[in-house]
């Protein structure tokens, strides 16, 4: 008996352990560090790709993909919530 309640014990410390480490995962996704990482990362590759082919105001025209990124991510908490309501109905 007593080996069993340790063994839950066990099973119970690892159920936490990964929790924390989902809802940090999850907390990474959607924050907003991350997001500006991608978006600053999107416009020095779209700003280096747009000098080595010679375009005009490459840096200036490097922040339409960036700054589309930043709305998509505005917009999607949104599109999620009227998906999730939509889904449950079917």
């Amino acid at each position: 008996m007593e080996e069993r309640i340790q063994n839950l014990e066990k099973e119970v410390e690892l159920l936490k352990e990964r929790n924390l480490r989902v809802e940090s995962e999850k907390a990474w996704e959607v924050s907003l560090t991350r997001r500006l990482f991608i978006a600053i990362s999107t416009y020095i590759i779209a700003g280096v790709w747009l000098i080595v082919i010679n375009d005009s105001f490459p840096w200036l025209k490097a922040f339409v993909p960036a700054v589309g990124y930043l709305f998509s991510t505005l917009s999607l908490p949104f599109i999620k919530k009227w998906w999730i309501k939509n889904q449950s109905k079917r």
